[in-house]
């Protein structure tokens, strides 16, 4: 079942992904690039638990999943809501701050030593093999990175609701709410692994999380497609 829904979410982040990449290829949007690099990560983090769950869990997938999914993943997908709400120059600030964190965590976990010994046909929990500094990037990337676009989401939507001559507006709310609620989804899963330690509970939770997220996606590009002027379709985060 593990495998299973981790290859759903597989398939739905590069769906996803190439979606983005489509539109920031016509745009040039800086958020949509964001959202590509973002959604690119998540598919590669789904396909590696793809693979341990399916063939056996070891070192290698283990740190390919936490670099991909708990460490670097999310900040990402914060980056697009930051170009949204903040603009192209402070965007491109933490983008060049990003960039630095991204390094920092490829390096680490390349480095980092693996404590204990992975049992193959379970998760592995970054707690139970992982030092201090893996863990700490990875509490930063993912818990910094969900509450940008939370907050964002939230302010976004207050906006959308206050402007009520704004064509569209109704759509472009439910999909900034969705894009929250997925986030909030994805989030609630790393912690179920952490100290529940549910493998099919988690695996549900990145399926599910990624597919709201894409909701919220289409719910937007619906919006645009009716002729919703740019400025308005940008408040989507």
């Amino acid at each position: 079942m593990v495998a299973g829904l981790a290859f759903i979410a597989t398939a739905i982040a590069t769906l996803f992904a190439n979606a983005t990449a489509v539109r920031w290829s016509r745009t040039r949007a800086p958020h949509q690039g964001a959202w590509t690099v973002a959604l690119a990560l998540f598919a590669l983090a789904s396909a590696a638990l793809a693979t341990g769950a399916s063939t056996g869990w070891d070192e290698g997938t283990f740190r390919a999943f936490y670099l991909l999914g708990a460490v670097i993943n999310v900040p990402w997908l914060a980056l697009g809501t930051v170009y949204l709400l903040l603009g192209v120059k402070t965007g491109n600030r933490v983008r060049a701050g990003l960039l630095v964190f991204t390094g920092l965590g490829i390096g680490v976990m390349l480095a980092t030593p693996i404590h204990g010994v992975i049992a193959p046909d379970k998760i592995p929990v970054g707690k139970d093999h992982l030092d201090a500094l893996p863990r700490a990037l990875a509490g930063i990337g993912s818990g910094v990175g969900a509450a940008v676009i939370v907050v964002g989401a939230i302010y976004s939507v207050v906006r959308l609701l206050r402007a009520r001559d704004a064509p569209g507006r109704g759509r472009l709310a439910a999909a900034n709410a969705l894009i929250a609620i997925g986030t909030l989804v994805l989030s609630s899963g790393g912690l179920t692994q952490g100290f529940v330690g549910q493998d099919e509970a988690f695996a549900l939770s990145l399926a599910t999380g990624i597919a709201v997220i894409y909701a919220g996606f289409l719910v937007a590009d619906g919006a645009s497609r009716r002729r919703v002027p740019v400025a308005d379709e940008s408040h989507a985060a």
